[in-house]
């Protein structure tokens, strides 16, 4: 059943209130994709575990796949049923109907990122789509999240180096970043210090002298994309610094796909492959989150 208008309102509000309380404290959300059924009980599962709270978020492919209304109504079930503190975002929302849409909804976080359908979107448009949404999300008062340039990577299992040189050319600028939160409004700045779309070959790396130099001069939140295949003790140092927003994907799904390859395997009887995903494939993905959660400096810190 849909939630009301009031407890969106009210559910916004206290999103926007635990960011907050997030950056003061020196702890950060972690944004887990939902693909299915399994992979949202798998990060609820480890929120409960580390009374931690969490986001879940959909991008493009998955409100086709599952529907929107639909994702908002699971994680209701979900939450209610295990007592978790859980919000939903809009991840890489690639047009303003798009976002509007997530927010009718009634998704607490809005990330609108124009340059994903049009890459050679300029800044102006970017920062155009972008102030539209600011302006239509004070209707529940969603927080939204935005950056001025395309970013690059995928939610996949790569087998390419990392190429840095390249990367840095899209690195943030202190100055750059102030003028586009300024102009936009928004609340979240999803920054670019090495943090990169998918799963590599080698580990990535942070840049966390930008990364400061960020914080000191933004008056709003600051997220990470791409947060698959970093190691642990960057994010420790960026939630000290003040990132209040990290998000994984790719580490999930390597995870559901081997084992559940491997479960496959060793039970090639077994014809309720649901059961399988419930037995080895959930637990998998949970430890990973529970992994992240930790990264994060977030156990311990839901308010239901």
């Amino acid at each position: 059943m849909p939630i009301t208008l009031q407890q969106v309102r009210q559910n916004c509000a206290k999103a926007r209130a635990r960011m907050e309380q997030a950056r003061a404290e020196h702890w950060a959300f972690g944004a887990f994709n939902l693909d299915d059924e399994p992979t949202l009980k798998a990060v609820v599962l480890a929120a409960k575990a580390k009374n931690a709270p969490v986001l879940v978020e959909v991008s493009a492919g998955e409100v086709t796949d599952i529907g929107i209304q639909n994702v908002r109504d699971m994680v209701d079930n979900f939450k209610f049923e295990y007592g978790v503190e859980m919000y939903i975002n809009l991840d890489h929302s690639p047009s303003v109907e798009d976002a509007k849409r997530g927010i009718d909804a009634g998704f607490e976080f809005i990330h609108i990122d124009y340059s994903q359908a049009k890459k050679d979107a300029t800044e102006e448009e970017i920062i155009e789509a972008t102030k539209e949404i600011v302006a239509y999300a004070k209707f529940t008062g969603a927080l939204v999240e935005s950056e001025p340039h395309y970013f690059g990577g995928s939610s996949n299992l790569h087998t390419e180096k990392i190429d840095y040189e390249e990367i840095k050319k899209t690195f943030s600028t202190p100055q750059s970043a102030l003028t586009f939160v300024v102009e936009t409004g928004i609340d979240t700045f999803a920054a670019a210090v090495g943090n990169l779309h998918g799963k590599y070959p080698v580990p990535k790396k942070l840049d966390l002298n930008l990364l400061q130099e960020l914080r000191d001069i933004l008056p709003c939140n600051i997220s990470l994309h791409g947060g698959s295949g970093t190691p642990g003790h960057y994010f420790e140092s960026a939630v000290k610094i003040g990132v209040t927003k990290v998000n994984i994907n790719s580490d999930m799904r390597v995870a559901y796909h081997d084992t559940l390859l491997k479960t496959l395997q060793e039970n090639s009887s077994e014809y309720s492959v649901s059961k399988l995903v419930n037995k080895d494939v959930v637990p998998a993905v949970q430890k990973v989150v529970e992994e992240k959660l930790a990264s994060f400096n977030a156990a311990g810190r839901a308010v239901i």
